[in-house]
């Protein structure tokens, strides 16, 4: 049976099953500061390192990510709700999101990177890609990363049961 969207039934499940991380994605472009919180991470090249990120086409922080030439995905805490919460709903760049919130010092993008998160990595852009879908793709060289503090998060796409428990 298809859906509205044009998949089987069987396609969506399965697609759901895929697992993935909650990630911030951050960017910084002059005085802006924008984040994107997602799931839509995952390693693409092993040498030299890339990450690729899905950004929601319209979404506030593409523009930074594409005129900084720079993004940090900061894979954040298993338990860490307050970050979901801000983070949550699509923010404009009026305001600036970190304040209030501890960042590490002297990154090498200068994208914001949550001090509390488990993990983080901060990219170079090396492709943008205007896919025919509802998301834009970015590939950026890993520069700079590290594990934090506590544990990832991981989930399951669309139904949000967390892996291993």
């Amino acid at each position: 049976m298809k859906s509205d969207s044009g998949l089987e039934a069987g396609v969506r499940n399965a697609l759901q099953c895929l697992p993935g991380g909650i990630f911030l994605v951050t960017a910084r472009h002059e005085d802006r500061r924008a984040g994107l919180l997602t799931s839509w991470v995952q390693q693409c090249c092993k040498q030299p390192p890339m990450l690729s990120i899905a950004v929601p086409k319209g979404a506030a922080i593409m523009p930074l990510i594409s005129e900084s030439a720079a993004f940090a995905a900061c894979h954040l805490d298993a338990d860490d709700r307050i970050i979901h919460r801000k983070f949550r709903g699509e923010l404009g760049l009026n305001d600036d999101p970190f304040l209030g919130f501890e960042l590490l010092r002297h990154t090498l993008t200068h994208s914001p990177v949550i001090a509390s998160a488990a993990a983080f990595f901060e990219c170079t852009v090396t492709c943008h890609m205007d896919v025919d879908g509802d998301h834009d793709v970015f590939v950026g060289r890993v520069v700079n990363g590290r594990m934090l503090n506590g544990r990832p998060a991981v989930r399951i796409p669309e139904i949000g049961v967390p892996l291993g428990s």
